[in-house]
């Protein structure tokens, strides 16, 4: 018997260029800044201190003949912490689910690229035969597009990867282009995602990046290393605003009294900060209720890393 299938399912099964796409490379080169710029929306937090990412973030690129999903990883570092090694552990599985990788450099580091590529890193990209395109960013910072040649020039000698790509995430300039070049390497397959989809992280997830990117941006030195965020309750109302609970996890007691502040200035000022991106975010009024208690040396513990979801 022939079965009739709606038009959702026909667009659900229809192949096309279709696969997920790894962006790797050391902190601060604006991997986080090209997953946005890409997506056309604000997935990944940023700053201007390294490690800000911790995990994986996944973005889903939705095109007329395309679904790629990008895969936005922390940056390599060499591991000082048990949660260091958790991160660098997303690097890697990352790259073994992918079917092309994105090695993002700066346009002022690119020379130490080779560096930059750790062993463990080399040798999976080695095994697994997968397309490496090397995408120089922070082109917008360069003097003049002779510069830019020179750069693709010296690299091309290297004869590593099967594109070179110029950017600049931050004005995105090229980044067509170089989804256009992305989707050339891409098998055909059918959509992994609905294509009203962004991200497959839930609401939680968010809500507790946007904060630590507030500790981020407010703090100096240990605190943002030593902070962790996690939401304990999210009560969505049909009337009035939605609750939201969250845990805000410091090593010392030191940390503790500096993120919350005299008279609990410095920890309203972070409430303040991450209830109005929440609410850009999820498109409604919050309320948001932040707890802050000390959990010491909780990035080389085993048990409390996997209760934080590493």
């Amino acid at each position: 018997m022939a079965m009739n299938l709606s038009l959702w399912e026909k667009k659900r099964y229809e192949r096309m260029k279709s696969g997920f796409v790894s962006i790797i490379g050391k902190p601060n080169v604006g991997k986080s800044t090209l997953l946005n710029a890409i997506i056309n929306q604000k997935l990944s937090i940023i700053s201007r201190k390294p490690q800000t990412t911790r995990k994986r973030v996944l973005g889903i690129y939705n095109g007329e003949d395309s679904q790629i999903i990008f895969l936005d990883t922390p940056g390599i570092i060499d591991p000082e912490y048990l949660l260091h090694k958790k991160m660098f552990d997303y690097i890697i599985n990352s790259i073994k689910e992918s079917d092309e990788i994105l090695f993002v450099v700066d346009c002022y580091d690119y020379n130490l690229f080779k560096l930059e590529l750790n062993e463990k890193i080399t040798k999976t990209l080695h095994e697994l035969a997968i397309p490496l395109l090397l995408v120089i960013n922070k082109i917008d910072l360069l003097e003049n597009r002779n510069t830019t040649l020179k750069i693709i020039n010296d690299i091309k000698e290297y004869k590593l990867f099967n594109e070179i790509i110029p950017i600049s995430a931050k004005s995105k300039d090229n980044v067509l282009e170089l989804v256009n070049i992305v989707k050339g390497y891409l098998p055909e397959h059918s959509r992994y995602f609905d294509d009203d989809n962004i991200s497959d992280a839930s609401t939680k997830f968010f809500v507790s990046e946007i904060i630590r990117e507030k500790i981020f941006m407010l703090f100096h030195d240990e605190i943002p290393y030593s902070s962790e965020v996690i939401v304990d309750e999210y009560k969505e109302r049909k009337r009035g605003k939605d609750y939201i609970a969250v845990t805000l996890y410091v090593e010392r007691e030191s940390q503790k009294k500096i993120i919350i502040g005299k008279g609990g200035v410095s920890l309203k000022r972070i409430g303040e900060r991450s209830r109005e991106e929440i609410e850009k975010f999820i498109g409604k009024s919050v309320y948001l209720k932040i707890f802050v208690t000390v959990k010491e040396n909780w990035r080389n513990e085993e048990n409390a890393l996997k209760s934080f979801g590493y």
